[in-house]
């Protein structure tokens, strides 16, 4: 069986215990099958040191692999756009990278300035103090301040699973929900233990259930890997392990 094959059907089986169909463009798992893991990936470079060669780079890998989309930091989201135009993959943004500790109308601004320069989807870190100080109001604005300012594109809240409790998880997943957003996601890939684990992908797509999108993140660096978190519910990866991950090659290193 082809690789295409096999992650539509992982996918199928996943999301048919969760009464639904493949997951859909926007995340929800409502659309029709037939997207390959390419298309789940959003391919990712988000290193403080970063260059412009390697951003040019990152956009052409996405488009001769047709990944989802590129995810960059907020100061090269106009180059990506311009880089991208014309090839269908999209440009993801982080806001409130990576700590989320700001105060929620910077982040709201941040969100409304990268959707002027070109990005089509936000992901944001939640206001993890907050959360861990059970101010769920304070989260619950957080969120939905930047899914205001978004105006309909598509938001992921990142929860930074590794400085979590299973049951702070959870609570964060249901105040994304509420709040609006499109997606929870697990990690930066810059905190303490940030990586995703199949048991927070399944204790994620539980809580939201089936019509929300889950993106893995932090350390999917393998096909291997990639097809765990798929068939524990993610319906998106954010990865700088693309490349490793479509082709089948060693495992990438990296986000």
């Amino acid at each position: 069986m082809d690789e295409k094959k096999l992650v539509e059907l992982v996918t199928k089986e996943v999301l048919k215990e969760l009464g639904a169909k493949a997951p859909g463009p926007r995340g929800e798992a409502t659309a029709p099958a037939g997207r390959d893991l390419a298309a789940l990936i959003d391919h990712t470079l988000l290193r403080p040191d970063a260059t412009e060669e390697e951003v040019a780079t990152l956009c052409r890998e996405a488009r001769e692999h047709k990944f989802w989309s590129v995810c960059v930091n907020t100061s090269w989201v106009s180059r990506c756009r311009d880089l991208l135009r014309g090839s269908g993959v999209r440009v993801c943004c982080v806001v409130g990278f990576p700590l989320g500790a700001m105060d929620s109308r910077s982040k709201a601004y941040e969100t409304r300035e990268a959707i002027a320069n070109g990005a089509e989807e936000i992901d944001m870190v939640v206001n993890i103090g907050a959360l861990k100080s059970g101010d769920s109001a304070a989260v619950e604005k957080d969120i939905r301040a930047v899914v205001q300012a978004a105006r309909g594109k598509v938001t992921k809240v990142i929860l930074e699973t590794g400085l979590l409790t299973d049951e702070q998880k959870v609570l964060a997943c249901q105040l994304a929900k509420k709040a609006g957003a499109t997606f929870v996601k697990t990690a930066t890939g810059f905190a303490k233990g940030s990586a995703a684990t199949v048991e927070d992908i399944a204790l994620m797509r539980r809580t939201v259930g089936p019509r929300m999108g889950v993106k893995a993140s932090g350390g999917v660096r393998s096909r291997e890997d990639a097809l765990k978190m798929i068939a524990a519910g993610a319906t998106r990866i954010g990865t700088s392990s693309g490349i490793a991950i479509v082709t089948g090659t060693a495992g990438g290193k990296g986000y």
